[in-house]
């Protein structure tokens, strides 16, 4: 699971990740633009963007162009759009790598921006925004963001606003993409089964062009919070959805590692505390999950579920009851071995198509952090110590970084009696 990482004079940055085993080859463009990366003008930008990579290129005009060819192909092809970074990619097999490789460039590198395609496009990104409406169990993180960070882009939605939505031209996307699609914002995966002959040439003369303009930042986040808090959102619903969540610490911290554990502990599976509290044994909740949540420069623990209405403010008491043991006890050195297996045996299972190859290796990249081989994060999740753990619960689980945010028929419900640590 060796990978190799080169830089370009233009500071384009490539990761070759062969699996030599594999038969399928994937090719991802990373980009450091997110929502985070936008005014509130513009948020939602980022995401049209993505849609509008996919409406067309001077190399192949039509969506039903770029689509037609990878299909004959039988590849597998998405974007995705996040926080901090926006991805494009397609997995085919090992032998039609050159032909994934020019429709991923040629969308990333020379989208034509229709405006007729925009104006249509419009309307399916507004779907998609009135789908997540009604979607609580998604929803509710999108509630928990903008309960946390409020009103700058670490609070606002990934898709922006409908008003953004239809408001936004042509001209916008150029001057975005001016912005943040340049060179040294620019990663390139390829992971799988390919030939690394003539590869590193290959990419270096697809992205000779694309700009070494200076990268635009983003705006830091603000942090401020004095006590707990919680947002509810009221909606006819059969459960009442919930995310219980903490400030925390960013992804360069070296503590990230013991919270990955912690969070393994409450809710990472079916033996977990957390699953076998509420699920189990209150048999008030079908899902129930625990994770953190880390950006460049913020992050979060999560707990994530989907609770009977009428047992709502019992979970959430049974979910803080099992942060607070945390602080107060070392964990035992059984259950820390069976956490730390688990974690491990995960990571490695995840690993097994290029894709995640490629998303292992990228979002390392992007995030600053350097590079970790598989078995080298495995050694550094089996070195975290009980102490270290439980020095993690005792720095989040306070007060002052604790929020609820929660979707369902709760009319006047006051959490604050109970939301404590």
């Amino acid at each position: 699971m060796n990978f190799q990482k080169i830089k370009f004079d233009n500071g384009l940055r490539l990761i070759l990740a062969p699996q030599p085993v594999s038969s399928a080859t994937t090719v991802m463009v990373l980009v450091e633009a997110g929502s985070k990366y936008e005014t509130k003008e513009i948020n939602g930008l980022s995401h049209f963007l993505e849609h509008m990579c996919f409406k067309g290129t001077t190399k192949r005009p039509t969506q039903l162009a770029i689509s037609t060819e990878l299909d004959n192909l039988g590849a597998e092809y998405n974007a995705f759009t996040s926080r901090e970074y926006t991805g494009y990619y397609a997995k085919a097999r090992n032998e039609n790598f050159d032909k994934i490789l020019d429709v991923v460039t040629d969308m990333y590198l020379n989208p034509l921006f229709d405006p007729e395609e925009i104006n249509k496009e419009r309307g399916p990104i507004i779907e998609e925004i009135n789908m997540y409406e009604d979607l609580p169990m998604q929803k509710v993180s999108e509630l928990f963001f903008n309960l946390v960070y409020g009103d700058q882009p670490a609070g606002w939605s990934v898709a922006g606003t409908k008003e953004n939505i239809l408001r936004l031209q042509r001209e916008d996307f150029i001057n975005y993409r001016k912005a943040h699609y340049v060179a040294q914002s620019t990663i390139v995966i390829v992971a799988g089964g390919f030939s690394a002959e003539s590869v590193e040439e290959k990419i270096r003369n697809v992205f000779t062009a694309l700009k070494v303009n200076k990268k635009s930042p983003k705006a830091p986040v603000v942090e401020e919070q004095g006590k707990a808090r919680f947002s509810p959102a009221y909606k006819t619903t059969d459960q009442t959805h919930l995310v219980l969540g903490f400030r925390a610490f960013d992804v360069h911290d070296e503590r990230r590692f013991a919270l990955g554990i912690l969070a393994d502990i409450l809710g990472g599976g079916i033996s977990s505390r957390l699953f076998q509290k509420i699920r189990s044994e209150l048999g008030a909740a079908y899902y129930i999950s625990a994770s953190p949540d880390f950006y460049t420069d913020h992050g979060l623990f999560l707990i994530s579920a989907g609770v009977s209405n009428d047992k709502v403010e019992e979970a959430v008491r049974i979910a803080l009851s099992e942060c607070f043991k945390l602080k107060e006890n070392l964990i035992d050195e059984r259950e820390l071995r069976k956490v730390k297996e688990h974690l491990i045996g995960h990571l490695f299972l995840s690993l097994e198509s290029s894709d995640e190859f490629a998303v292992f290796y990228g979002s390392q990249e992007i995030s600053g952090n350097p590079l970790m081989v598989p078995q080298v994060l495995a050694q550094r999740i089996q070195a975290v110590t009980a102490e270290e753990i439980r020095k993690v619960a005792r720095f989040i689980f306070e007060n002052n970084r604790l929020n609820l945010a929660f979707i369902g028929p709760l009319k006047d419900k006051d959490f604050g009696n109970i939301l404590k640590i």
